[in-house]
């Protein structure tokens, strides 16, 4: 009779009784290849896997070459201001959309900035093409995932979306706002968007939110706007 090790048991390590070790590997093994790679901070981006390039006689906004020229000049100006062990990296969930665009703007400058926190879902995600191979993650655990975006934030873009991108964005708001995670810039782009989904003074009116919780966000309408709100709270901070 041939005999297992418990760490080689895929049975084992696939069963109810393994969940906290495989919640453990979804912390420890990025926080490996992370460290090997020298990230320590990073600008996220969120925004709808939907969104596609628009055509020449499209009506609606092009959100994602809008994105990819964000990450395009994100990318360019940390490189030029920063030595190469202190960049922002580019994070995102990894998948197609605006997180793609986002890398491919990355991408012009220096791929190895782009990181992807993909996720496993049955009809959806998958890694996009601009990502650095070294560090693109896939979670089965949501939490585990957006505790890595939490971890390495330093600010946040936020591009239309639906569920998850909303998830993710309360989800950073909550934690500021209750002082689990240090204030960063969070920037909200495309005002018409933002407006029509959410009234959030509307909160702060019936007194559920203090009005200074409103100054966790900012409304932005252009890839200028956003850049420099970005860059000079964190040239600033």
């Amino acid at each position: 009779m041939k005999l297992i090790k418990a760490y080689n048991n895929t049975d084992f390590l696939n069963s109810e009784d393994a969940r906290t070790v495989r919640i453990l590997c979804e912390y420890l093994e990025p926080l490996a290849r992370l460290r090997r790679e020298g990230v320590s901070r990073a600008i996220v981006a969120f925004g709808s896997a939907r969104l596609r390039p628009q055509t020449a006689d499209a009506t609606e906004r092009d959100w994602f070459r809008q994105a990819a020229e964000l990450g395009e000049r994100l990318a360019r100006w940390t490189c030029e201001q920063h030595p190469h062990d202190q960049r922002y990296h580019l994070v995102t969930g990894g998948g197609p959309g605006i997180m793609e665009a986002f890398h491919e703007g990355g991408a012009k400058v220096d791929r190895s900035l782009n990181i992807g926190m993909g996720i496993s879902l049955p009809h959806e995600q998958h890694g996009n093409p601009h990502l650095n191979a070294r560090l693109g993650f896939e979670f089965h655990y949501f939490f585990m995932r957006k505790f890595w975006f939490m971890n390495l934030a330093k600010a946040f873009v936020v591009f239309p979306g639906g569920f998850g991108t909303l998830d993710e964005l309360f989800e950073a708001l909550t934690l500021m706002q209750v002082g689990k995670a240090v204030r960063m810039p969070l920037v909200l782009f495309g005002r018409e968007y933002w407006d029509e989904l959410l009234n959030l003074p509307a909160l702060a009116r019936r007194g559920l939110i203090s009005p200074d919780d409103l100054k966790l966000l900012h409304l932005v309408d252009s890839v200028d706007d956003a850049f420099e709100r970005i860059t000079t709270e964190l040239s600033t901070g």
